[in-house]
């Protein structure tokens, strides 16, 4: 048996072949990935840079708009770097190391997604419905504890996934996905890839029937609340921060309800629906959580502004 087994690992690396049977131009989808990429890597470092920079935003909301920036960083960097070299450098291979640690980033960064969104959901539920006890109950320091205590989740939980496909035997180097994530090498190995699923089952199911419907009750708590308030235009100011709020929160879970939802009733996506899916989940919050944190929030875009006059672009004339 041990034989055979270290015969079967001999797979140094994985071929991409996901991208294979597209009909439409490579290199455009390439430079349309390139593009989201580099956008979504600017206004996530943008956010970071000024809340890190700027003394009067070192406080817990700043804080876990900075640690979602991060995230976000870290989830895209995971999926798009593999795509983007197989689109526009024509390089569809990933050496089986690169490719399990890729598989790591891209599912950490999906998991602490996922947290992130439930710590800010947390942050505005505790600010909207205890104002005056918001500064006691959310301090920097256990804000910045929850932070750490998701990663470390985070962490263990994906450091038990990769160590489990690590042990497996390959023997078919091929990866009929867009990147490497953890569905697509438990594919590639030659395994009954079902006892696999277990586990990643149960996190999803945690993440999904756990966090969603925290999320939803701590922002139908925060609108319950408005709604109480007597003055309308507090109320129409809190409302525009539910919706702000929640179009991250929407962008992250949407493209994983619609798999869901299809898988229950039945529907069977194929491959190039998949990778779709997959695409889209990956690279939308990515775009959208820094540019709605950065445009909705008076504080960062004054931030920002402040430096832009601080170093003007052209020479003053005088």
């Amino acid at each position: 048996g041990e034989l055979t087994n270290s015969t079967w690992q001999n797979v140094a690396e994985f071929t991409i072949t996901g991208f294979d049977h597209l009909p439409y131009p490579h290199k455009l989808m390439g430079t349309v990935i390139l593009l989201a990429y580099c956008l979504a890597l600017f206004c996530s470092t943008t956010n970071i840079c000024v809340i890190s920079t700027d003394r009067s935003l070192h406080r817990p909301m700043y804080l876990l708009i900075c640690n979602l920036a991060l995230v976000d960083i870290m989830f895209t960097t995971g999926a798009s770097t593999t795509m983007i070299s197989v689109l526009l450098a024509g390089d569809k291979t990933v050496s089986y190391n690169s490719c399990l640690s890729r598989v790591f980033i891209y599912h950490l960064g999906d998991i602490t997604q996922c947290l992130a969104l439930s710590l800010m959901a947390l942050d505005r539920a505790v600010a909207i419905s205890e104002p005056l006890r918001y500064a006691t109950i959310l301090t920097n320091q256990r804000v910045f504890l929850l932070i750490v205590v998701s990663w470390l989740l985070g962490i263990g939980c994906m450091g038990k996934l990769v160590y489990t496909a690590d042990q497996l035997p390959y023997c078919q180097p091929v990866i009929k996905y867009v990147f490497c994530d953890y569905a697509a090498i438990i594919r590639a190995a030659c395994v009954d890839p079902e006892p696999y699923w277990f586990v990643p089952s149960l996190i999803g199911l945690w993440l999904f029937a756990g966090q969603f419907p925290l999320i939803l009750l701590s922002y139908g708590k925060l609108v319950f609340t408005v709604l109480r308030l007597p003055s309308t235009e507090k109320g129409g100011r809190t409302f525009r921060t539910v919706i702000s709020h929640f179009i991250p929160v929407l962008s992250f879970y949407a493209p994983k309800l619609v798999s869901v939802m299809l898988t229950r009733v039945g529907v069977t996506l194929n491959l190039t629906e998949r990778n779709a899916l997959l695409i889209i989940s990956t690279l939308v919050p990515s775009l959208i959580n820094p540019s709605v944190y950065c445009l909705q929030n008076k504080e960062i875009r004054g931030a920002v502004l402040r430096i832009f006059r601080r170093n003007p672009v052209l020479p003053s004339k005088d």
